[in-house]
């Protein structure tokens, strides 16, 4: 039986510890759940507290709240013994971040773990960087309400907005860091790849999509990949894809199954 805390009692959290408890996510329980405010009425399980959230013995913590999340408390997790599954991966764009939490997960004989979360054709990509990979491109479309809150609303008036546009493109490294809660995606393809400098982000805010578009694009020894994904949005969280739960809940699945498929 594994033992999973769970970081975050959002969109992604909530779906994650619902599915645990009704058993649709393996042989796995979740004793504890660590959120910055516990809500009135919210299960036994959720609490503010590191310390007791890690007095659980637990095997695996799950990051769903975000980066500040996983600068906080992703050691912390390591250094008590679990794994730590990272769905806030733009987080691991700071190098110094990822070395500690790599540096501490190798000294303690646990695993710093980036899950699919969602994210299309990664096993592909991994597998192609083994025999070396020229180019790498990631573009991600969201309706302009996704791109609130963000650098993007100094360049145009998003809710006027009525065609397409392009609000960065570079490399992931810098795009991860001005837009953090949106593309995820692109540093877990660039972490699987070629990495972070050299993989390319394009970034659009389209009026006329209301779901989340994501293509990616690799050439190397290989041969070629090109893979879109279109994903229904959460209801409860305009930046966040309704299949981001569903593949958390299939990641746990894996790790406690007789049978494997996807690794």
């Amino acid at each position: 039986m594994l033992r999973v805390g769970v970081i975050g009692y959002g969109a992604i959290g909530r779906d994650l510890v619902a599915a645990i408890a009704e058993g649709a996510a393996g042989n796995c329980v979740c004793p504890a759940v660590l959120v910055r405010r516990r809500p009135a009425g919210a299960p036994f399980a959720l609490t503010v507290h590191a310390d007791e959230f890690l007095s659980h013995g637990l095997d695996l913590v799950v990051e769903c709240a975000g980066h500040d999340a996983v600068v906080e408390h992703g050691e912390m997790a390591l250094l008590a013994g679990a794994d730590l599954m990272v769905t806030s991966v733009g987080a691991l764009v700071d190098d110094a971040l990822r070395e500690r939490l790599l540096a501490t997960a190798a000294g303690g004989g646990r695993r710093l773990i980036v899950p699919a979360a969602g994210i299309g054709a990664l096993d592909m990509l991994s597998a192609a960087a083994v025999g070396g990979l020229d180019h790498v491109a990631v573009t991600v479309r969201k309706d302009p309400s996704a791109w609130l809150g963000t650098p993007a609303e100094r360049q145009c008036d998003l809710e006027a907005l009525n065609e397409p546009l392009t609000i960065y493109e570079g490399p992931v490294r810098e795009g991860a860091r001005l837009y953090p809660a949106n593309v995820n995606i692109s540093a877990a393809a660039a972490l699987a790849g070629i990495g972070l400098d050299r993989t390319q982000l394009r970034i659009v805010a389209d009026p006329g999509i209301d779901t989340h578009v994501v293509e990616i694009e690799a050439t190397g020894a290989f041969g070629r990949l090109q893979f879109v994904e279109d994903v229904a949005v959460s209801e409860t969280n305009r930046k966040t894809g309704k299949i981001v739960g569903m593949a958390l809940v299939k990641a746990l699945r894996q790790m406690t199954a007789t049978l494997v498929v996807g690794a």
